[in-house]
């Protein structure tokens, strides 16, 4: 019996590529559709590549049909916080819009089951630490707003049209495969860990903190990062909630604890053995001093509890992807 098809859509990117090895290991076949702008087609190893639009129904819709795909992985969205600040209409009309016509297309089928890549931002700057998912809903920038936003069409389809679907609140993704065959490979970087990594390995001048005045304990922000690994698990443990009958669902994924700028600095330090050249820099607009998930929910629907719990199991992963033959190839 051939495995069950799933659809990732931005299956070519860091989060999803993951998610497609965690699929294949427990048992479907990873069906990848990616515009390959951000994506690596080398990244796509355990399953077909479909290089399309997934807004765009006339090319989706022979895709789902040939692979008989039972659910949907969407991770395929626009994801640079400070350009959906300067261009907005570009993230409403992929992320939101493109969102829509992925979903009308799914509908025409069944409707399919959707795992969403949804993130923390959702909740903008948050009153009180850790953030439960019963927290406000008041994000900041139009990034998080078309997070929200497709969460709240997700809701209304599943209302309206039985379209069931678990949203997935990450924190701050992080680390590499630990078998080394995938890593995150951004252009531009963004993400402060492979940014520290690769100041340490000579690749940029230095690595800038933005902010050293926060009020927390060494002033740097402080962020709960959580391995890419263990997101991709808990994204097949939530379409196996799905395809056996779960409800919808939105859970935060993160470790619970936080780490401040400071201490990746010197965690980078001391697993690669070199020092990272760092310099303070202002505060970036809308940067919350403490972002920490409450998965406590994530644990009683999913049975989910992240593996490479601690910082240095997150760093090292990603410092020997960095610091290999890997880097740049996935």
């Amino acid at each position: 019996m051939a495995a069950p098809a799933v659809l990732v859509t931005g299956g070519a990117g860091y989060i999803g590529s993951h998610a497609c090895k965690a699929l294949a290991a427990h048992g479907f076949t990873p069906v990848t559709v990616d515009n390959l702008v951000y994506g690596h087609r080398q990244a796509v190893q355990w399953g077909p590549l479909h290089v399309g639009d997934v807004g765009d129904p006339q090319f989706l819709a022979p895709v789902l049909e040939r692979h008989r795909t039972v659910a949907v992985l969407h991770f395929a969205a626009w994801t640079y916080v400070g350009e959906s600040v300067a261009d907005p209409g570009k993230y409403y009309a992929n992320n939101v819009a493109g969102t829509v016509r992925l979903l009308e297309t799914l509908r025409a089928r069944g409707p399919l089951p959707v795992v969403f890549s949804s993130s923390c931002a959702v909740y903008g700057t948050p009153e009180a630490m850790p953030i439960a998912e019963t927290a406000p809903k008041l994000p900041i920038n139009p990034y998080g707003r078309c997070k929200l936003m497709v969460e709240q069409v997700l809701e209304d389809y599943d209302a309206a049209y039985g379209m069931r679907f678990c949203a997935l609140r990450y924190f701050n993704a992080a680390g590499a495969d630990p078998d080394g065959e995938l890593g995150e490979d951004h252009e531009p970087e963004t993400h402060a860990i492979p940014l520290a990594i690769q100041a340490a390995l000579g690749r940029r001048e230095r690595f800038t903190i933005f902010g050293a005045d926060y009020p927390t304990p060494d002033g740097t922000a402080l962020r709960d990062y959580v391995h890419v690994t263990d997101l991709a698990e808990a994204h097949v443990a939530a379409l196996r909630r799905l395809l056996d009958g779960g409800a919808s669902c939105a859970l935060n994924l993160g470790t619970g604890t936080p780490h401040s700028v400071a201490a990746i600095v010197d965690c980078v330090a001391r697993v690669g053995g070199r020092p990272v050249p760092a310099t303070p820099g202002p505060r970036r607009a809308g940067d919350p001093p403490c972002l920490a998930a409450d998965a406590a929910l994530a644990r009683q629907t999913l049975g989910w509890r992240p593996r490479f719990a601690s910082l240095d199991e997150i760093v090292a992963t990603a410092w020997r992807w960095h610091s290999g033959p890997g880097f740049g190839t996935a």
